[in-house]
């Protein structure tokens, strides 16, 4: 459980590292797609170009870096700055190779964890000493695992990448509502909890090989709780308690900014009917994301990155039908609230024990 623990921890480190670049990246590439009508790459310095392809280009190149970020962060998480050289390498042969995302994850554990033993295994005079941080372990440690990436795994990552790729780029019909079906209610289920990051990290990873509408499905499903919970307390404010209504007007600006977390005070009151419906909204809403092809090259915004989004009109009409099935469902599944109990809970709240002494 500790060990588990621990690499959840140094993929959330890489994670909080690469995000700030996949979210410039993507807006720079939408921005110049948007305002230039799908510009060309820059070649080279001597050609004419614009703005517009000079924000593609930023934003292609940008992306390119995102496996050797992933994997320092995650080798600096794990053994320090020794770790940093060994990572970025392991990232740059990962994205060289087309191993990509994955492969950049696992050339970050293997660089921490061979810097780590390196650390602790070699003897050096104490005149070399100095050395050790800056030159000597990172050197050995690029050497190694540098090995292993070209002659041992980055081949079988990168086979398995590209299978996966092509796999989800041929989904015709079926196979596409299922995957919506499954990933939507995936990243609503736990409203920013792991089971949401694990469908969050797998969309990011796709978003490197250029496939959009995962992360179309991820900011939809994330959206889907605090819009659905918000619309069925329009429709019956009675299914809420004042306290719940409160939290309700908080979850609902939060998740215009795509912000899942303000709908967990409600589901904490009535966790099953809660997570149940926010989930089948968010599986419809994720299914109609992949039939009516919308991407998004942007993982994070909410509604404000949806005029960069494939299909922004498909993107809506998904967004809008899971939170009104989300919506339907919570007013058809909560009981009203028992206004007696309501206000005995309040009364017990205004209690002043201030008077009360002890002898």
């Amino acid at each position: 459980m500790l060990k588990e623990l621990e690499l959840k921890r140094h993929a959330l480190t890489g994670i909080s590292y690469m995000i700030p670049l996949v979210v410039a990246s993507g807006l720079l590439i939408a921005i110049g797609n948007i305002a230039g009508g799908n510009p060309a790459l820059i070649s080279d310095y001597k050609s004419q170009y614009n703005i517009w392809e000079a924000a593609v280009t930023l934003g292609v190149y940008g992306m390119g870096l995102i496996p050797a970020i992933m994997s320092a962060a995650i080798a600096y998480s794990i053994a320090d700055r020794p770790g940093i050289a060994p990572g970025l390498l392991m990232g740059m042969i990962a994205n060289a190779m087309g191993a990509g995302f994955l492969g950049g994850m696992l050339g970050g554990y293997m660089s921490g964890w061979c810097v780590n033993f390196l650390k602790k295994n070699i003897k050096v005079p104490l005149w070399a000493q100095g050395l050790m941080p800056m030159m000597i372990i990172p050197l050995l440690a690029s050497l190694i695992v540098g090995f292993i990436m070209f002659f041992v795994i980055g081949r079988p990552i990168a086979a398995a990448s590209f299978e996966l790729r092509d796999m989800l780029v041929n989904m015709q019909g079926g196979s596409k509502a299922v995957f919506g079906l499954i990933m939507g209610a995936m990243a609503a289920f736990d409203f920013g909890g792991p089971v949401n990051k694990v469908a969050s990290l797998f969309a990011d990873g796709l978003l490197v090989e250029k496939i959009y509408g995962p992360e179309a499905i991820k900011i939809c499903a994330s959206m889907i709780p605090p819009f659905g919970v918000a619309l069925s307390w329009l429709i019956r404010k009675a299914r809420y308690s004042k306290s719940e209504a409160d939290n309700i007007k908080i979850a609902f600006p939060m998740g215009i900014c795509m912000i899942t977390e303000g709908v967990i005070p409600i589901a904490a009151v009535d966790p099953f009917r809660v997570i149940f419906s926010c989930s089948f909204g968010a599986a419809i809403g994720g299914m109609l994301i992949m039939l009516l092809d919308v991407g998004s090259p942007v993982p994070s915004g909410g509604m404000f990155i949806v005029p960069a989004m494939q299909n922004p009109l498909g993107f809506l009409i998904s967004l809008g039908a899971g939170s009104l099935i989300t919506a339907l469902l919570l007013v058809a599944l909560k009981k009203d609230v028992d206004e007696n109990a309501e206000a005995v809970e309040a009364e017990e709240d205004e209690l002043d024990l201030s008077s009360i002494s002890i002898k």
